[in-house]
């Protein structure tokens, strides 16, 4: 309004109607978000650590949890933000040092980043996993021979 009391015609700024979506700003979003989601994760570990420190009733507790499905799922999850979020502060390293800022290189990398990061969390997911199989046979034996 001008000092009147009149509406002024002026132009309005470009909203999300304007842009077309594409890749690299959902990428640029996810990043932010899971950036968030890696920090909430750190936070689970601290309280995991805080019941390892608080004796085995605490401790057995936060690892029935974190053995369940649920528990798992959250540390996949937790896994796969930390991931992306490592890969994408790469991505932005490289802009900062003012390289591969064209369209196109943007786009590829932005790709090649989704590929990074699926084939890094798949690879930490499998070795978790393995060594997890590996410890609970481990475990299974010890009893097998303490209860003979």
């Amino acid at each position: 309004m001008d000092s009147d009391g009149g509406v002024l015609k002026r132009p309005m700024s470009p909203h999300l109607d304007v842009y077309r979506f594409r890749l690299s700003m959902a990428l640029s979003i996810a990043n932010r978000i899971s950036g968030v989601l890696s920090a909430g994760g750190f936070g689970l570990a601290v309280m995991w650590l805080g019941a390892l420190a608080s004796g085995p009733k605490s401790f057995g507790r936060a690892r029935c949890l974190s053995h369940s499905l649920a528990g798992r799922a959250v540390t996949a999850g937790w896994l796969v933000a930390t991931v992306y979020h490592l890969v994408g502060g790469v991505r932005h390293l490289i802009w900062d040092d003012v390289h591969r800022f064209e369209k196109s290189e943007i786009n590829r990398d932005g790709r090649t980043s989704l590929i990074v990061t699926g084939g890094i969390s798949a690879v930490l997911t499998g070795a978790l996993c393995v060594l997890g199989g590996a410890r609970a046979r481990k475990a299974r034996r010890t009893a097998l021979k303490t209860a003979k």
